[in-house]
């Protein structure tokens, strides 16, 4: 069997550093690894739309934001291939299709879909696009027979749903469907890294984000007043560590060499943690630490985005290849399905055969 990725984004804003930790640096290690046949990445605008119906254009405009920001971080469209999921209607027939083998109720008990309703207020009048969003997850997921989904923990609900609907609808219609996993960040601390103000998820609606493509004085400016220990007073106070936002981000991103650069007078992060929790050891210190981490991290990523940025119509022709390419393979799934499902009335030529004997005479 072939190893095949699919992931993405939904388009409602640009990238922040909680997509790049939790998923989109992974994919690009993945991508150049060698290791998968084929990759698909998607931009799910018809995903977005479902909670975004009133305001198309938020999605239509942030549809290039993301597209940048894939390849300013290094998706290659060679190896890669980047689709817009509204360009594949293969897969909202897919969709149509797998909602007779879910449950309302199993719905309702998406811990996913629990958070994502009530963080939107949706509970007194949930929009159905958004309720079954799962569904459609999961006809994205098996268009194009991904065995790996790389993703966030925030994520492992909706690929385990994923699975339920293949399993049942190999069991009911034969073996037809791949079976995906989902693929974890290795760092724990890029599980699901909290937004500037401790809140325990980063998100573009909580204004809590920093952007990949954030200029590095907002960046600085965010870092500074990110959330810290709020008992820590005096730098000669005692520090937590946990629940921390400034040592949860060093654990996500700093590395040996970052002291040896920026600050020489510890050899690494667990003494710098010590120094901090016995006292004597600033927050501002500490800030400044984590936004020379930070800068080396974005400063190529954000070099590269200019330049994509000037050649906008060249990121829209990737794009629709990408779209006929990715159409393709949904086409080869969704034929298979109906293969499956003897819904394939003109093809079967032996349903044609043996009802022409049944009327013969």
């Amino acid at each position: 069997m072939k190893k095949i990725i699919l992931t993405g984004d939904r388009p409602t804003g640009k990238l922040h550093l909680g997509h790049y930790v939790g998923s989109l640096k992974r994919r690009v290690e993945l991508q150049n690894s060698g290791e998968y046949d084929e990759i698909y990445i998607m931009i799910a605008d018809a995903q977005a739309l479902t909670d975004n119906a009133d305001n198309p254009e938020k999605v239509r405009q942030n549809i290039i934001e993301v597209a940048l920001d894939y390849m300013s971080c290094g998706l290659d469209p060679e190896k890669s291939t980047l689709f817009i999921q509204s360009q594949i209607p293969e897969l909202c027939e897919l969709t149509c299709y797998y909602m007779n083998l879910v449950t309302v109720s199993r719905l309702q008990r998406n811990p996913t879909v629990k958070t994502e309703i009530k963080m939107r207020n949706f509970e007194t009048s949930i929009p159905v696009g958004f309720f079954t969003y799962p569904i459609s997850q999961a006809s994205d997921i098996t268009a194009f027979k991904a065995t790996t989904v790389p993703a966030g923990e925030d994520q492992m609900p909706m690929v385990e749903q994923t699975k339920e609907i293949v399993h049942k609808f190999n069991n009911v219609y034969g073996e037809t469907l791949v079976d995906p996993d989902i693929l974890l960040p290795s760092n724990q601390a890029c599980m699901r890294l909290p937004g500037t103000d401790g809140k325990a998820k980063m998100s573009k609606s909580l204004g809590n984000c920093i952007y990949l493509s954030d200029e590095p004085d907002v960046v600085k400016k965010k870092i500074m007043s990110m959330y810290t220990d709020p008992d820590h007073v005096k730098v000669s106070d005692p520090g937590k560590i946990e629940g921390n936002t400034v040592f949860t981000y060093l654990d996500a991103f700093c590395r040996q060499e970052h002291f040896q650069k920026y600050l020489p007078e510890y050899t690494d992060l667990d003494q710098l943690k010590a120094h901090y929790q016995r006292g004597g050891l600033g927050d501002v210190k500490v800030k400044k630490f984590l936004n020379c981490v930070l800068e080396e991290e974005l400063e190529p990523i954000r070099a590269k985005r200019k330049e994509l940025e000037k050649n906008i119509p060249y990121i829209y022709e990737i794009l629709r290849k990408g779209c006929v390419k990715a159409r393709e393979k949904a086409a080869e799934t969704l034929n298979d399905v109906k293969n499956a499902m003897k819904i394939n009335y003109f093809d079967d030529k032996e349903l044609i055969k043996a009802q022409s004997e049944k009327y013969k005479g």
